[in-house]
């Protein structure tokens, strides 16, 4: 193992160079299979010729010294700095209306070099598609109050349940904190240079609860509030595994982190801690947390958004799951309002520009005195390909930016035990057999993350829980920012089209404890396979130039990000037949540092996990392409994946195209270039290709595509609006058969009627759409004139006589009553009314003169009227009453 050296110390032996025409055709011609010469080999011999000891006992468990828990946990009650940021996560909690944690992180890389996968655990989490490739987690910021362990009741751990009842038989008066410095430093290590590289560990932020004392009293408020807490979780059977004592107060913002030197850590340093000497000015006796956004609780569910509100504990299932908040027993007084709003309501300017410097000491970083490091990026080598994903990267040259970005094989698959958003991408492998679920073997894990193959919902431990993430990464390409030295995620997917690589064949070897503790089952690195070749092709066309080995592709575009040099081959990989010092070393991640409850324990994990694994050799002794009968069915496909839970496109074998897949969708798969065996279509290997199918089959047609282009959906909804179109018309055809069909006319000989009558021909030489509705009004007043005269002049013949009757009839009934005479027309005015009034004109004249009429004698005396007989002055002056 020549791990650390530099690049001029390593052993890199001579190869000699083959034209790209040679190159491509050795590539397509692979075998149907792999891995033919150790086939006879069981788990512990391969582990023995790859360099590792798979019996080994690892002695790193860190229990919390009860002897009645055997099982540690991390699931917590606490607080949380939680953000919603325009750079971060949309999905975030906003429940920190007072601390701008996005103020004291480095997302533009300006001092930090790189982190763990995880990268900044505040400040708004990661959105997807970011540069930087890091794990779309939702801002997770928090303090821990009370460790309560794993959940777990056998194990010695606390159930959800007794933890809400503790919490709801209690109550708490709102607790303020106060933010005292950021630190860095810390336990952690570097692992892909041993001690030549930058110094690698955490970056925290320390705070303080803010104790205050009522009158008389010796202990404060939460000391109190501890106490009863205690007891509550006592009463309810909280389980040994709890703490016996509270946490200190402590925000772990970003893990893994390397800064690019010394002054650039110092410089990161003071520039946080100059935001964190606002906020001391801004609560000066410390502040309540919370926030007037709305959440639900837990993420991911069915509820009822409330107003957060403020002074709120929260229970953590993991540190990224918050399933309950519990509310403090009062209201804030106004002081503790103002302080509470003053960030997101107040005109805080006047903090920043009077506070220049930093009272308080934020020294003790933990960098072990190393102070004058800085990151030379020509000690860079191939074997940082092999790295420890809970660490940094350690960045090659010209490269500004670090990324998780890889082509890899997927391997997850869904079942009972996981989250169903995770996708089946092979059935041939049931790694359920590798794991420990029940922590028959592993007591904890070194990180927040368990078992990589999937996470239970309901994990006794607390881990985050994740996806199936099962993967067989093959070449890291780097951050996708070309601004940083990257390449852009286009530019990728169409060099990665044009690479013709044959079928991945896979074998499992064994299952191992790497260097760093890690849990990885490694598979068989053949290089005469069409994994090794397509290795050597990815290195040619998109590692870095290094050792005077220059990539090429016929794009024209590189990268300097990548974690693969140019010269690398698969030779130079792990194995027995390899020289290792190059990246090549197909392996999947199991778990990350999962520390077991003592030395025999993982001596019996290994034993166990690598039985299946022989039965897989057994079973498989070629080598497999994996795949299902929805994804990849030839097997042997390579996919680009963003990180490690996001894979976006997948590329088949043999050109046959490649198509998005990404967050459980997918897309039709695009087509490749021209033929590249040689024989063109007459090949029979390039007969899949649609240039020679098109050759050779009938091209279907566009409306055909279009049809199987909507997929299943897309085509029954298209049915079902043309079949509702249809029932629609039949009902309005029957609708206006019912009314216009003539007495023994048959809806047949309707229908053949009303297609063949005549319409009636619109007007012709209309000067426009205003002046032809105005002639159509002015003409469809005039026909109603010309009936409506007819109308009246036929019933004022019929009706004087009425008239006359009425007349004469009142005239007797009223002998004995006063008269008023009451004349109809009206005096001093013209009787005569213009011609080219509309009938509505003179119907609106009756009412009027039918109203003055009733007006007129509905005196106390006038009980009845007489009607005068016009004077018979030549004139027709009668009016007809209604």
């Amino acid at each position: 193992n020549k791990k650390g050296f530099a690049p001029w110390k390593l052993d890199v032996p001579h190869h000699e160079e083959e034209t790209p025409e040679e190159f491509e055709r050795k590539l397509s011609s692979q075998l149907t299979g792999c891995c033919y010469t150790y086939s006879a080999y069981y788990a512990n011999g391969m582990c023995a010729l790859y360099g590792h000891d798979c019996e080994a006992q690892w002695e790193n468990s860190h229990d919390s010294g009860d002897q009645d828990c055997s099982q540690d946990g991390l699931s917590f009650i606490g607080i949380s700095f939680s953000v919603n940021t325009a750079s971060g996560n949309p999905y975030s909690y906003n429940l920190n209306d007072q601390f701008p944690m996005e103020n004291i992180i480095d997302r533009d890389y300006e001092y930090v070099m790189s982190m763990d996968e995880d990268g900044w655990l505040v400040g708004g989490g990661y959105k997807a598609f970011d540069y930087s490739g890091k794990m779309p987690y939702i801002d997770s910021s928090h303090t821990e109050l009370l460790r309560i362990g794993n959940m777990n009741p056998d194990k010695g751990g606390t159930t959800i349940s007794q933890v809400y009842a503790a919490m709801e038989a209690i109550t708490f008066s709102p607790i303020s904190v106060f933010p005292e410095y950021l630190k860095g430093g810390g336990g952690h290590h570097s692992g892909d240079n041993d001690d030549e590289g930058v110094p690698s560990g955490d970056i925290t932020l320390i705070v303080s609860i803010v104790e205050t004392y009522e009158d008389g009293a010796s202990k404060s408020s939460y000391e109190y509030f501890m106490d009863e807490l205690f007891d509550a979780m006592d009463a309810y059977g909280g389980g040994p595994c709890m703490d016996d004592h509270d946490t200190d107060p402590h925000v772990s913002m970003s893990r893994g982190v390397k800064f690019w030197s010394a002054y650039h850590q110092q410089q990161y340093m003071y520039s946080a801690n100059l935001e964190v000497a606002v906020w001391q000015s801004m609560y000066t006796k410390g502040v309540i947390i919370g926030s007037t956004a709305s959440a639900a609780f837990p993420p991911g569910r069915k509820g009822t958004r409330q107003t957060v509100g403020y002074g709120n504990l929260y229970f953590f299932f993991d540190r990224a799951n918050i399933t309950k908040a519990f509310s403090p027993n009062r209201e804030l007084t106004d002081s503790e309002t103002y302080y509470a709003t003053l960030y997101s309501s107040g005109d805080v300017s006047t903090y920043y520009s009077t506070t220049t410097s930093i009272n308080f000491d934020y020294s003790g970083s933990g960098d072990n005195g190393n102070n004058n490091y800085e990151w030379n990026a020509y000690s860079w080598n191939q074997l940082s390909a092999m790295h420890d994903m809970t660490d940094g990267w350690e960045l090659p040259p010209n490269c500004l930016q670090e990324g998780e970005t890889f082509f890899g094989i997927p391997l997850s698959r869904v079942s009972g035990s996981k989250l169903q958003s995770s996708s089946t991408f092979q059935d041939v492998f049931d790694f359920e057999y590798l794991v420990d679920r029940n922590g028959t073997y592993v007591n904890d894990f070194g990180t927040n993350h368990g078992w990589l193959i999937g996470e239970t919902l309901d994990n006794a431990v607390g881990s985050i829980v994740d996806k199936d993430t099962a993967h067989i990464p093959i070449f890291y390409t780097g951050t996708t920012n070309p601004e940083k030295g990257g390449m852009a995620l286009s530019n990728l997917i169409k060099v990665a089209r044009k690479i013709d690589f044959g079928t991945l064949y896979i074998k499992p070897a064994f299952v191992f404890l790497d260097d760093d503790g890690h849990a990885k089952l490694q598979f068989e690195s053949d290089t005469q396979s069409a994994l090794a070749y397509l290795y050597d092709s990815l290195c040619k066309e998109l590692g870095i130039t290094w050792n005077y080995e220059s990539p090429s592709n016929s794009l024209g575009v590189y990268t300097s990000c990548s974690m693969h040099a140019a010269g690398d081959r698969a030779k130079y990989g792990c194995g027995p037949d390899g020289y290792g010092t190059g990246g090549f070393c197909p392996q999947m991640t199991l778990a990350y540092a999962p520390k077991f409850i003592d030395g025999d324990s993982s001596a019996a994990f290994l034993e166990r996990a690598n039985s299946y694994v022989d039965y897989w050799r057994k079973l498989y002794p070629n080598g497999v392409a994996v795949g299902t009968k929805n994804f990849c069915p030839d097997g042997g496909c390579l996919g680009l994946y963003l990180n490690r839970l996001d894979l976006y496109e997948v590329f088949k074998p043999d050109l046959g195209g490649s198509w998005v897949e990404y967050n459980g969708a997918s897309m039709p798969p695009t087509y490749s270039p021209a033929p590249t065996w040689e024989g063109g279509c007459s090949e029979p290997h390039n007969m899949h290709l649609d240039k020679c199918f098109y050759a050779t089959h009938k091209k279907p047609r566009p409306s055909a595509i279009v049809w199987d282009a909507l997929g299943s959906v897309g085509q029954v909804s298209i049915v079902l609006v043309v079949l509702m179109a249809c029932t629609l018309s039949l009902s309005i055809f029957l609708a206006r058969a019912r009314k216009k069909r003539r007495r023994g006319e048959s809806y047949l000989g309707f229908f053949f009627r009303d297609l063949t009558r005549r319409r009636r021909k619109r007007r012709k030489g209309a000067a426009g759409l205003e002046d032809g509705l105005m002639k159509d009004d002015a003409e469809s007043k005039a026909t109603k004139r010309s009936k409506s005269a007819a109308r009246s002049s036929s019933r004022s013949a019929s009706k004087s006589k009425r008239r006359s009757k009425s007349v004469s009839g009142s005239s007797r009934r009223s002998g004995s009553r006063s008269v008023r005479s009451v004349s109809v027309q009206p005096e001093g005015g013209s009787s005569r009314r213009s011609t080219r009034g509309t009938s509505r004109d003179r119907r609106k004249s009756r009412d009027r003169e039918a109203s003055e009429t009733r007006s007129a004698r509905s005196g106390v005396f006038d009980m009845s009227i007489t009607t005068p007989q016009p004077k018979d002055d030549g004139k027709d002056n009668r009016q007809q009453l209604v």
